[in-house]
């Protein structure tokens, strides 16, 4: 330990817990994680579900990958290195956020199995609802309004996922969604249905 590190006193036992806040909003805080390519839906099925819950009582935030990007992880690149720091500052944003009884809606690529356990470590698998938000490549770059893809085929865009970067499916997720195979409503009803009975108090 460090000389600097002596000055640290933390005080996690000082204050009130997540059941003091859980008990307040009669909810459990949760971090729902939807994880696919651009362009699978995940974005959208983030907001459309925030807005389901919040109809039914539920406190939530919304954490996206363009949001985070243009704040806290501004100064990250798409190295596997960055996107590593990029998903690990997301997860400790995301238990801050669950300590405080606030249901956590993730959307982020979070390409590889490393990095999505990276997560799972810190928010603790008990407190991780993983979507495997997914569509073909095919689908994901027709639905590409941003031209991401193209740029990425055409060399303007390094790293991309799905085209010069690896997406891995995720092994064992709460739940699989096809969004090329479902409307936008019988996606949510299948998320729905799937995070409900983790949140109820």
């Amino acid at each position: 330990m460090s000389s600097e590190d002596n000055h640290i006193y933390p005080v996690f036992d000082q204050i009130l817990k997540r059941e003091d806040k859980e008990k307040l909003l009669k909810q459990r805080s949760k971090v729902i994680w939807c994880t696919g390519l651009s362009g699978a839906g995940k974005t959208t099925l983030a907001k459309n579900l925030e807005k389901a819950l919040h109809v039914q009582g539920y406190l939530t935030q919304v954490l996206d990958g363009d949001n985070i990007r243009s704040g806290i992880n501004n100064n990250l690149k798409f190295t596997k290195d960055d996107r590593k720091e990029n998903i690990r500052r997301i997860a400790e944003v995301s238990k801050l956020l669950i300590n405080s009884g606030v249901i956590t809606i993730n959307s982020f690529i979070s390409p590889t199995e490393e990095i999505r356990q990276v997560a799972i470590d810190i928010i603790g698998e008990e407190n991780f609802v993983e979507i495997f938000v997914h569509a073909p490549i095919e689908v994901c770059e027709k639905r590409d309004v941003k031209g991401l893809y193209a740029k990425a085929r055409a060399g303007e865009i390094k790293n991309f996922t799905g085209v010069d970067s690896p997406f891995e499916q995720p092994k064992n997720p709460n739940i699989v969604i096809d969004t090329d195979k479902y409307s936008v409503q019988e996606c949510l009803n299948q998320a729905m249905d799937c995070v409900l009975p983790f949140l109820k108090y």
